[in-house]
């Protein structure tokens, strides 16, 4: 426990509560700053175009001096895929383990940072001193290795961060979680516990991996022809149980997908997948095996594995296509707004002759814990206060849930908003005020540039089109030279329109000669009576409010 007397204790979540993804939590003791994970979240359906939104971290680089480092819990992309960002504009160190480091790193690559980075490798039993804290760690259970919570020591108690986590009572060696570590850390006392929320909606216990490990073995004996088997490239227990499973049955592995090169070159480098090299060859030499030999593994991030599978089942993947006899296994969960996607994938893959086991079997399975894993997890700390992170609203409150009925009471139970401040006084937490928080919108090497304007206009290209307004003026004789054009995009198709287009061209030419008749008349005023009254023109016609953007040149003088 740190020896000095702590004056200040503040808790802000910067992302990774309400929404899935972009965790970020910052524990303020005194001066010091500790930024727990620094993620990425993939966009929603409304985010038109962009590819990847991490934290608002202006209050960080406000308090740049202050900040004492970024300390991750595990290398999944929710959890370090901001880093490259976020390291441009914050030069402090970044802690991690050693699996965790190796992912960020080549992900960092990846995002083409160009920068200096300081990792600074932990373990478990690593111990950080600072003037006003003490940090160590504790290895969780979750789908990838080297995952750790991490504690932050003050001197009115442990502020403890779990990461994600499950307690998996048939974990490899390589998975298991360090729970006497836990219950040591609750039994020195615990002011705070901020505690994975995921799956905190679902009671009893998140199935086994050992499950999920007997299945994956039974399918892959059963299947008659050619195995194809999707997951995420991050989650290594999942692929360890694909090379598993085909090692019994005696089948070759075939990879496809990039992303997944990456990961396993690392996991491989550094031990953390246990692979037989007879097992693995090339996808150029899979017709010189018959089908029930062959495993296809299709591995990427986000939506890319189920990608593949739909572009197999088209015919048109470059490597691999579905034939008859095939037996597909999505390993994979669904991720948020991405099910409707799943199933016209897997009604694609029956019509092109395969068999699909997704969902019915146990071939895939959560890798947080469940109400009962949330319970143990609050008993064995013990917390004076409480706090759900990473998960949507719902799955907060329903953690929030779980904690209560544990014990703990509503005034130590705070679900908070992102850039709440919860600030401890008098030996009480409290909101005490509000940070900038927000998304920051990833758009290729665009970082920021992409609004909620711009969003907007892309979502009214998206629904109603656009149409372009052309004239050219002249200025000195007040007449129109050239023009009113129109020329229309996504709005309606114009040689099926064409009244409606030589309508709107009578219209805008009114509205130009009429602007040109008074005293005096700037283009900025034409341009909106043009946006104007074509707008409700058109709205009446077709019911549809497409983008209108007017351009005016003149001749013979100065725009």
């Amino acid at each position: 426990m740190n020896k000095r007397k702590n004056e200040s204790i503040k808790l802000i979540a910067l992302g990774g509560v309400g929404e899935i993804g972009k965790n970020m939590h910052l524990v303020e003791v005194d001066e010091d700053i500790f930024v727990i994970d620094a993620g990425l979240m993939f966009p929603e359906n409304e985010m038109l175009g962009i590819d990847i939104v991490i934290p608002d971290i202006s209050y960080l680089i406000q308090n740049h001096d202050r900040v004492k480092g970024i300390f991750l819990t595990h290398g999944h992309e929710d959890h370090i895929g901001a880093l490259s960002y976020i390291l441009r504009d914050l030069q402090v160190p970044v802690y991690g383990t050693r699996l965790t480091i190796a992912l960020a790193k080549a992900k960092m690559k990846e995002q083409e940072f160009k920068g200096k980075a300081n990792f600074i490798e932990v373990t478990s039993n690593s111990v950080i001193d600072f003037d006003t804290a003490q940090v160590t760690f504790f290895r969780t259970n979750h789908s990838i290795p080297d995952s750790v919570g991490i504690c932050i020591e003050t001197s009115e108690g442990s502020i403890v961060h779990t990461g994600d986590f499950k307690f998996d009572q048939a974990a490899t060696e390589l998975y298991k979680p360090e729970i006497g570590k836990m219950a040591a850390i609750g039994e020195k006392g615990v002011l705070c516990l901020l505690s994975d929320s995921m799956e905190a909606e679902h009671p009893g216990y998140t199935p086994s991996e050992a499950d999920v490990a007997r299945e994956m073995t039974d399918a892959f004996f059963n299947a008659k022809g050619r195995i194809i088997a999707a997951c995420f490239a991050s989650d290594l227990n999942r692929i360890q149980h694909v090379f598993d499973a085909a090692y019994e049955s005696r089948r070759k592995i075939a990879v496809v997908g990039k992303s997944l090169q990456r990961i396993f070159d690392i996991a491989l480098e550094l031990q953390y997948l246990n692979v037989h090299d007879e097992l693995i060859i090339p996808i150029t030499e899979i017709s010189s095996y018959s089908d029930d030999e062959l495993v296809i593994l299709t591995t990427g991030v986000q939506g890319e594995p189920i990608e593949a599978l739909q572009k197999m089942a088209k015919q048109a993947h470059k490597q691999v296509n579905i034939k008859p006899g095939d037996t597909v296994l999505i390993a994979a969960s669904p991720l948020r707004g991405s099910e409707v996607f799943i199933y016209k994938t897997i009604d694609m893959l029956y019509r092109a002759g395969a068999s699909v086991i997704s969902g019915k079997r146990i071939v895939n399975t959560s890798s947080h814990g469940s109400q009962e894993e949330l319970k143990f997890m609050i008993n064995l700390m013990k917390p004076d206060f409480f706090v759900p992170v990473h998960g949507e609203y719902r799955m907060l409150k329903a953690h929030a849930k779980v904690a209560k009925s544990c014990g703990l009471s509503d005034d130590q139970i705070f679900i908070p908003e992102k850039g709440d401040v919860l600030e401890l006084k008098q030996d009480r937490f409290k909101l005490s005020g509000k940070v900038t928080s927000g998304n920051v919108l990833i758009d290729g090497s665009g970082v920021g540039d992409v609004g909620n304007i711009v969003l907007r206009d892309r979502r009214l290209l998206s629904q109603d089109g656009i149409l372009i307004v052309v004239v050219t003026l002249s200025k000195g004789e007040r007449k129109i030279s050239a023009g009113p054009e129109i020329i229309s995009r996504g709005f309606v198709y114009v040689r099926e329109s064409e009244k409606l287009m030589e309508d709107s061209t009578d219209l805008v030419k009114s509205i130009v000669e009429r602007n040109l008749q008074k005293d005096s008349f700037d283009w900025a005023s034409i341009k909106q009576s043009m946006r104007d009254e074509l707008n409700q023109f058109l709205f009446e016609k077709t019911k549809r409010r497409p983008m209108i953007l007017p351009i005016i040149m003149e001749v013979n003088g100065r725009y």
